[in-house]
């Protein structure tokens, strides 16, 4: 055997021993922070509450360029785009308040990139009748808001 196919024969089993030892072991979850850690709370709690309603939550945390849609959930027969907001004090209008239209016009524009993957992913292709709900986490508790707003 030459040394050039000794050379490359090392290599190889080189190769090999760092594939087997090094099989892309799970990335650590990122640092979030503490405002994006309630955020998480408020989701969690948001979708414990709508399923226990008979709501199945279909996707968590999808990002689109324009927003991020908190939780997609089929319930009633129509797919749900829900936004959880949570305020721990009325000083300035609360939860409810807080979904303003520029808020709305960004959670618009993030359905609107998803509803064709997930009418593929979901529902066969076909598109659904869908509603905008919001689900407000106050200092006195709960509210869900079912078609909290209409597309402009």
């Amino acid at each position: 055997m030459n040394p050039f196919e000794q050379a490359r024969l090392a290599q190889n089993r080189t190769l090999r021993r760092r594939r087997r030892t090094s099989a892309c072991p799970a990335a650590p979850a990122p640092r979030r922070s503490p405002s994006q850690q309630r955020g998480d709370h408020a989701e969690h709690l948001a979708g414990r509450y709508v399923q226990k309603h008979g709501a199945r939550i279909l996707e968590r945390q999808l990002r689109a360029r324009g927003g991020e849609i908190d939780l997609v959930l089929w319930h009633e027969g129509q797919l749900v785009f829900l936004e959880v907001r949570q305020r721990t004090s009325d000083r300035f209008g609360g939860a409810l308040a807080s979904v303003n239209r520029d808020k709305q016009r960004r959670l618009i524009l993030a359905a609107r990139h998803w509803l064709p993957i997930l009418s593929r992913r979901y529902l066969q292709g076909q598109t659904p009748s869908c509603r905008f709900d919001v689900i407000a986490l106050e200092q006195d508790g709960l509210r869900w808001v079912k078609n909290a707003f209409a597309d402009q």
